[in-house]
């Protein structure tokens, strides 16, 4: 085992930091929660029971069931923002496993990237050996911090901090108050799809077998198309997942549905490395 230990206190740290952060983004993330149906299973298939969640919670009225939600999400306040959470969604799921999705990956994985600039310029040293420790570049920040394995317990982290300041809080007033922010997000998403998706040139034929790759892992990343620089980082790490090689990234962006500022910066932090 490598002694990564301080990294891990390091992102914890950094999650403990951009903790008002992450609870905005969970209340942004909500608002419009109270407008979906609320579902029952019936013979197995989920089906709308007649109010929304909004309409229930008002009325203090449980939002999901002891037998289709998790079990971690149990015990939950009648009409919370938790209880919500454990909700079914249409797809048979609960509504948690869309946040986990949505606003915790993507959260925590930023927080652990923050964490790993933090190391490398505070501790140009210790980075540089933890990179050498798990076998990736210094270099490149989001695979050091995939190699080293500290999103997944700090996602358990984040949603402990997400449910000790929300979870028992009404759906209702935790959609209120992140009524702001979502505005704000709407107004981005407005805007990036405003921006005309560039043409892209035809690719060689040598090129065919690494695009394949690359359009995969575009998708599986759950990026905004076109992709912004603000998930450069995200796409980056996709695209190493593929097994693509850094001096093939240059040639394949300028096939994607990227942002010219966001292939930028990817060839920045290439460079870099």
């Amino acid at each position: 085992m490598f002694d990564v230990d301080w990294m891990g206190l390091l992102t914890r740290e950094v999650l403990r930091e951009r903790t008002p952060a992450l609870i905005a983004e969970a209340c942004a993330w909500a608002v419009g929660l109270s407008d979906r149906p609320h579902l029952r299973l019936r013979a197995g298939v989920p089906q709308p029971s007649g109010p929304t969640l909004g309409e229930r919670a008002a009325g203090g009225l449980p939002l999901s069931s002891d037998d289709d939600g998790r079990l971690d999400l149990g015990d939950a306040v009648p009409g919370s923002f938790q209880d919500a959470l454990n909700a079914l969604a249409p797809d048979g799921t609960v509504h948690a496993e869309r946040f986990d999705d949505e606003v915790l990956v993507p959260f925590v994985h930023a927080t652990c990237v923050t964490a790993a600039e933090r190391a490398r310029t505070d501790r140009p040293a210790a980075w540089a050996e933890l990179a050498d420790d798990v076998g990736e570049d210094a270099g490149d920040l989001a695979a050091v911090v995939r190699a080293g394995e500290w999103e997944a317990p700090l996602r358990i982290a984040a949603e402990h901090l997400v449910l000790a300041a929300l979870g028992a809080q009404p759906l209702l007033e935790v959609e209120t108050e992140g009524l702001p922010l979502s505005l704000v997000r709407a107004a981005e998403t407005a805007t990036r799809a405003a921006v005309p998706v560039p043409e892209v040139p035809a690719p060689d034929d040598g090129l065919a077998g690494a695009l394949f790759l690359a359009r995969a892992a575009l998708e599986a990343s759950g990026c905004t198309v076109p992709v912004p620089p603000t998930e450069a980082d995200l796409l980056l790490a996709a695209l190493a997942d593929t097994g693509l090689e850094p001096d093939e990234l240059p040639t394949v962006l300028p096939h994607l549905p990227v942002e010219e500022s966001t292939i930028t910066r990817i060839t920045a932090t290439l460079s870099d490395g």
